[in-house]
């Protein structure tokens, strides 16, 4: 029993990715679950909308104009697309910085399509390309409106990661003492949390989505929240890009799921209209096993709300010819005994 994504190849299971998964409510309890919802992860770029809130709550937005735009890519795992790179160009002058500021580096663009045409232009990727330049803008953003500066601003004992590990304690309902971190690909700190806390955090933003209020988070943050689904939903493209999930389920829900991506098999989403949030591990990290996760999933918990996306429910196994030698299927069993966190 369990979770699981198999690869075939012709009639025969190659390859199994076992996965575990937490589905909570914004009051905390865990409604649904599969294999171990207590397994501890970092939670990679799913921790992007939190990571952005102190842009907002502490005036650095308000202070540079920072658009619904620039507040969209500050949560995006982006393909490095020329909207992606010119908005994160556009955020790093308005805080007087430039892309030499960026501490994340750059690298090939998460579309193989992106990255295909870019070579073809002979266009090298920069760091404005980083998939997470949205992300490190809008830190340095915060660092200098905070008057702290934004040199090392990416270290775990700067203003800024302080500030954000303690939106990420307030969203989790981990005290900040009991939150390890590694260094996450771009640099800066990444959170390991249980896949629960994980859920309970896109539970409340998807409480404030739909405007409930979230006592245990405090009322500024919620507010910021509020206004970062909002540029989410009115630029889906940026969150992502092109031909990627998080970008397609959202528009394609018209914001009634929002995903969010990280690296080594995490991915979390909020659905506002049920007031849930969850988060799923493919155990092993393998991408092959990840979109088809998350669409088995949200099957499972709001049908209604999931658009037709075969393509990425039901991914092909080809061969070097072009043929197709075999298939990528799911298998999602929860337990829906629900329990208090």
């Amino acid at each position: 029993m369990g979770s699981f994504v198999e690869v075939t190849r012709g009639d025969l299971v190659e390859s199994r990715h076992q996965v575990s998964i937490a589905v909570v409510e914004a009051a905390g309890r865990t409604v649904a679950w599969s294999g171990d919802p207590g397994l501890v992860a970092f939670w990679r770029s799913c921790a992007k909308p939190f990571q952005a809130v102190p842009v907002l709550e502490g005036g650095a937005a308000a202070a540079y104009g920072v658009g619904d735009d620039e507040i969209a890519l500050a949560c995006a795992s982006h393909n490095g697309e020329p909207r992606h790179a010119e908005l994160a160009r556009q955020l790093l002058a308005k805080a007087g910085a430039a892309v030499d500021d960026l501490v994340c580096g750059p690298h090939s663009s998460l579309s193989d399509a992106v990255a295909k045409a870019m070579a073809e232009r002979g266009e090298r990727p920069t760091r404005a390309h980083n998939n997470c330049s949205g992300k490190h803008a809008a830190m340095i953003a915060v660092g200098r409106h905070g008057g702290a500066g934004s040199a090392g601003y990416h270290r775990p004992e700067h203003r800024v990661q302080r500030r954000c590990l303690r939106e990420v304690a307030a969203w989790t309902g981990i005290a900040e003492a009991g939150i390890p971190h590694g260094t996450d690909g771009c640099g800066v700190p990444s959170f390991a949390l249980p896949l629960a806390a994980m859920a309970l955090a896109y539970a409340r933003l998807a409480a404030v989505a739909a405007g409930d209020p979230v006592p245990a988070v405090p009322s500024a943050s919620a507010d910021a929240m509020r206004r970062i689904v909002a540029a989410i939903c009115a630029h889906p493209f940026l969150l992502a890009g092109t031909g990627r999930l998080d970008t397609v389920l959202l528009e394609r829900s018209k914001g009634r799921v929002i995903a969010k991506i990280g690296a080594e098999g995490v991915y979390c989403a909020a659905i506002p209209d049920l007031r849930i949030g969850l988060a799923l591990k493919v155990e092993d990290g393998a991408p092959r096993a990840l979109q088809p996760a998350l669409l088995a999933l949200l099957d499972g918990l709001a049908p209604a709300l999931v658009p037709d996306l075969d393509a990425f429910r039901h991914t092909p196994v080809m061969n070097t010819l072009g043929e197709v030698v075999g298939q990528v299927t799911v298998r999602v069993d929860l337990d829906r005994r629900a329990v208090e966190r």
